[in-house]
């Protein structure tokens, strides 16, 4: 069972400032950072499959990304060059991950002794297969979109220099990956990342002051991770576990035509819903379907049409859950830090009331909303 302690460590990477550094003309946040890596990883492991034919084994880009995250929770104080040169020593760059995982595992317990072996071989190990390679280029393809922004912020900054051939170091290490050069040359492919980018900037419960804030992308990595994680817990097969994750990861993506719009809007009128359900659909048809090859246009309409409906290969029910936890754990937080609002506190009492009693998949949501009590 997922419980609060794990539930509340995931949303630390929400307050984690990245490039603190430097001059940030926008807020950019570790939680945004995975999830965009995680939507860049799909990309790539798409094109693999495309190019290559190779099978791509989706759990294992799953597993890494959740992984890393957990672990880039823990090290939120080690500045990326440091990490990395600690990285270059392996005597050294074991023990960090020892202390990394003796942090972790006591939150991640309840998950079973198999998720948490599967979590300390990931981290003990050296292994740099296709996955692995493409989260890893992900990874490095998002660090240059966020220093981007910060060069158009501050073009005259005196370490400008020194980062952007850092990036291109570690660019290069794969550039042999066809899928990365597939992403490079094409402006469709790289208008679809950015566009799933600015998803960062659109901040979830938009008309209130919260702390911490989230953004849309970033809830999507959370919804995307606790569907994922509820999946595992239900020994769903392969492909469920698979579909449950992306479903979170995309599920809101329309809202980057629309913007965020709060259930009590859509439930005002009567059949307001349903248009903006309909406009939604119009809008990716006419700005995201063009963008990505033809063959991926079932997956995403999938993971973002009736994304809550349970399907042969979805467990639309479970990823509607996910969803509202995380709705709960926002307003949760923010009212726990001091900020009183009549909609937040609407939103937790409804939320625990709804789901008190609620057993989807097999997974009991009363037993954890009872740890919020």
């Amino acid at each position: 069972m997922i419980r609060k302690p794990l539930l509340l460590k995931i949303y630390e990477a929400a307050s984690m400032q990245r490039w603190n550094d430097q001059i940030r003309i926008v807020e950019l946040t570790e939680l945004d950072k995975q999830a965009h890596k995680m939507i860049v990883a799909y990309v790539l492991g798409k094109c693999e499959e495309d190019i290559n034919g190779k099978d791509i084994d989706w759990i294992k880009i799953i597993e890494t990304g959740l992984f890393e995250f957990l672990q880039r929770i823990v090290l939120t104080d080690l500045k990326p060059p440091l990490f990395h040169k600690i990285k270059e020593n392996n005597k050294e760059y074991r023990q960090l991950n020892q202390w990394v995982f003796n942090k972790i595992s006591p939150i991640i317990s309840h998950l079973g002794d198999d998720f948490c072996k599967r979590f300390e071989s990931f981290l003990m190990s050296d292994e740099e297969d296709i996955n692995q390679r493409i989260v890893d280029a992900a990874h490095f393809y998002v660090t240059k979109w966020e220093f981007d922004i910060i060069k158009r912020g501050n073009p005259g900054g005196y370490q400008n220099n020194e980062i952007s051939k850092s990036i291109q170091l570690k660019q290069e290490k794969y550039s042999d990956l066809k899928s990365m050069k597939k992403i490079l040359g094409s402006k469709q492919l790289t208008d679809f990342v950015n566009i799933c980018g600015q998803l960062r900037f659109q901040i979830r419960w938009s008309h209130l002051y919260r702390v911490p804030k989230t953004s849309v992308l970033g809830h999507m990595l959370i919804v995307a991770i606790l569907s994922y994680l509820f999946s595992y817990l239900t020994k769903a097969d392969r492909e469920r576990c698979v579909n449950n994750y992306f479903t979170g990861l995309f599920h809101d993506l329309p809202e980057v035509l629309t913007r965020d719009i709060i259930n009590p809007v859509k439930k005002s009128v009567e059949g307001l819903y349903d248009i903006i359900k309909e406009y939604e659909q119009q809008e990716m048809e006419k700005k995201i379907y063009k963008l990505i090859p033809k063959q991926w246009h079932s997956d995403i309409r999938m993971f973002t049409e009736d994304e809550f409906s349970n399907t042969d290969v979805r467990d639309g029910e479970l990823v509607k859950g996910a969803d509202d936890l995380a709705a709960f754990i926002e307003a949760y937080l923010s009212l726990n830090n001091g900020i009183q609002n009549e909609d937040m506190l609407y939103a937790k009492i409804s939320l625990s009331e709804k789901y008190k009693s609620k057993i989807i998949s097999g997974i009991n949501f009363g037993e954890i909303y009872a740890d919020f009590d």
